[in-house]
């Protein structure tokens, strides 16, 4: 199945609460842990989060890491708006802050630590600009954990997962979810990307049905 292009900014302020209010508890503390027990030299890291959405990983993460800074990066103003009011809520806003920038257009003023991403890659019209962002931000040896869907065979196959995985979420986050899929990479492609950059040290594994990810370090 080819790739179906969807809107590189979540920006409707309705798409926006159902992804937020959505139930992804398993699946980012899941991410949290594995970037936190792939690496142990995090200590007081500054840690940028590409496309963090509504701030939810980067919040877990303050939790887990008490010494870590955090930097979220989202192109919807929706999404940083719900995400600065969550920081505050949880009361990390002395450790963790938000940009609204497409991530073509980040600069800054060094290199972080850290570069961790959950679910921006599929938005990308150009996945090379994605992994040239990661090379450019990152410190020569940086860590990064990075996963994303994995795009299914059919149509069909794209609907049997959405119909296992969000049958109680509300319609618009089904939707979503059905056309994240048919937007997604395989693992193959994403294998392509990385080593047209010069970023074949990084590992690619499918851990499950409807996830990829990448990890290593980058120098």
């Amino acid at each position: 199945m080819e790739r179906v292009l969807e809107p590189e900014v979540m920006d409707d302020p309705e798409q926006v609460l159902a992804y937020a209010g959505a139930d992804f508890e398993q699946e980012n503390q899941g991410f949290v842990d594995q970037f936190c027990g792939l690496y142990d030299d995090l200590e007081g890291a500054h840690i940028l989060d590409l496309g963090c959405g509504p701030g939810d990983i980067p919040i877990r993460l303050a939790r887990r890491h008490p010494t870590c800074r955090i930097t979220g990066i989202d192109a919807s103003q929706p999404m940083i708006a719900y995400a600065e009011h969550a920081v505050k809520k949880a009361g990390f806003h002395d450790r963790v802050q938000f940009l609204c920038h497409r991530f073509q257009d980040v600069s800054l003023s060094s290199p972080v630590d850290a570069i961790i991403s959950n679910s921006l890659v599929h938005h990308v019209p150009n996945p090379l600009q994605f992994w040239y962002s990661v090379k450019t931000l990152l410190k020569s040896g940086g860590p990064v954990l990075v996963m994303d869907l994995l795009r299914p065979d059919n149509p069909e196959a794209a609907q049997a997962i959405v119909d296992e995985q969000a049958a109680g979420e509300p319609e618009r986050l089904r939707q979503d979810f059905y056309h994240s899929l048919l937007a997604a990479f395989t693992e193959d492609e994403v294998a392509s990307h990385l080593a047209k950059l010069n970023l074949s040290r990084l590992m690619v594994d499918v851990p499950d049905d409807r996830h990829w990810i990448v990890y290593g370090r980058v120098y």
